[in-house]
């Protein structure tokens, strides 16, 4: 029985990094580990399309990923002698289904050990969103805007790091944690951003992805605790994924806010969301994951588009951007401030934000220019807008819509 493609990415983006952190766990070796994880990952596309993907996935990784690994060994045996005999005293066939239940799961420590201390913030980020996330090296530079060698490099110069500083797979301590965390959190958030909206390819969203990003901030929830910021970005991923069937219509097509059919968004998942919020807004001083959520709460709790309370959008932005202030949330912002004050105040921020090294040319910032000139009436601009948006995304979806406006403003 043959695998899908769909169900083959689902189980091998959930069995991948359980098998790395049961390797790693067992052997130490992390830089090894990843590299022979990624060989088993190409022979499992190969096996599960044709094959169907296996009763135990986690365990047939790790058993291919383990002989990668003492083949390497036995081709440098002189040099690799102590770490073979390691090997053999314990070969992949002893590992136990318990060495990777979801219940045992390592993810957690996974991320730890990829935000080492050692590595720069954007190596930690590079390594997560590859070795956890399941990204491919396009993927994961599409996501944080620098060229494919660059992020090839990093991940390459970060296993090296890790095995040099001696890092183990184990939970930081006090001193360390909150430095640790954040870089944690930053990397769960472009997981999930690449999920739900994808830097390139046909589709407009990667739900298996953004799933992941969720599995994986649940997990690392239930393992801190009451953490504002961990339980801020869990709610604002809730809320966020719980309007994916309404983003899209027929063929894959995007659906914008405005048009969405919101008795499609999940509403069970919106009610979890916002009482995350709400619980999380109470716990103390009050973090940027944390307001993130609370906008996303706001909108969710509108009818429409225009019966959203801007307001109240507007003032969470403005204490966003006192706490994380950001090329990003300045985008954001500006839609809040054109929904409140008209749509040329909002402009007048877009345009501001033309000379930033990385949202000046991007496309978010052209399509969101070009929504607000159509706003205020301005067709020829819109259209202009439009077009520079539509000359710099690859995502199919994206393009589509962007032709769409653009005919539509021609009519």
């Amino acid at each position: 029985m043959t695998a899908r493609a769909p169900e083959l990415e689902a189980a091998i983006r959930s069995a991948a990094p359980r098998a790395l952190a049961a390797l790693v766990r067992r052997y130490g070796v992390f830089d090894q580990c990843e590299d022979a994880v990624q060989e088993a990952l190409l022979e499992a596309f190969v096996q599960w399309r044709a094959n169907g993907v296996p009763e135990e996935p986690v365990g047939w990784l790790i058993s291919v990923a383990a002989r990668r690994m003492v083949d390497g060994w036995r081709r440098e045996s002189a040099r690799r002698q102590r770490e073979l005999n390691d090997f053999l005293r314990s070969p992949a066939d002893e590992f136990h289904p318990d060495d990777y239940r979801e219940d045992t799961d390592d993810t957690v420590r996974l991320l730890v050990l990829c935000c080492h201390p050692a590595l720069t913030p954007a190596s930690q980020i590079a390594l997560t969103l590859r070795s956890v996330g399941g990204l491919t090296t396009a993927e994961v530079a599409a996501a944080l805007l620098v060229g494919e060698s660059t992020v090839a490099q990093r991940i390459s110069r970060a296993k090296r790091l890790i095995q040099d500083a001696g890092a183990r797979f184990e939970l930081p301590t006090a001193e360390e944690y909150d430095v640790r965390l954040r870089a944690v959190l930053h990397v769960l958030y472009l997981i999930f951003n690449e999920g739900h909206t994808a830097s390139a390819g046909d589709e407009l969203q990667r739900v298996d992805l953004a799933e992941e990003a969720l599995r994986i901030t649940r997990l690392l929830q239930r393992a801190v605790g009451g953490s504002g910021e961990v339980t801020g970005l869990l709610a604002l991923m809730i809320l966020t994924h719980a309007r994916r069937d309404a983003r899209t219509g027929p063929g894959g097509s995007l659906i914008p806010a405005d048009r969405q059919d919101r008795s499609r968004w999940y509403a069970d998942e919106i009610a979890e969301g916002t009482r995350l919020v709400e619980e999380t807004l109470r716990s103390g001083a009050v973090g940027p994951y944390q307001l993130e959520a609370a906008i996303a709460a706001v909108h969710s709790e509108a009818d429409s588009v225009e019966s959203t309370d801007w307001e109240q959008v507007a003032g969470l932005y403005k204490l966003l951007e006192r706490v994380d202030p950001g090329p990003m949330v300045r985008l954001g912002a500006a839609v809040a401030v054109a929904m409140t004050e008209g749509p040329d105040a909002g402009i007048a921020i877009v345009e501001g934000l033309a000379e930033d090294r990385y949202l000046g040319d991007h496309h978010r910032r052209l399509s969101v220019l070009a929504h607000l000139h159509e706003l205020a009436g301005r067709p020829d601009l819109a259209r202009e807008h439009y077009l520079a948006a539509l000359d710099r995304t690859r995502n199919a979806a994206e393009q589509n819509y962007l032709r769409d406006r653009i005919a539509h403003l021609i009519r």
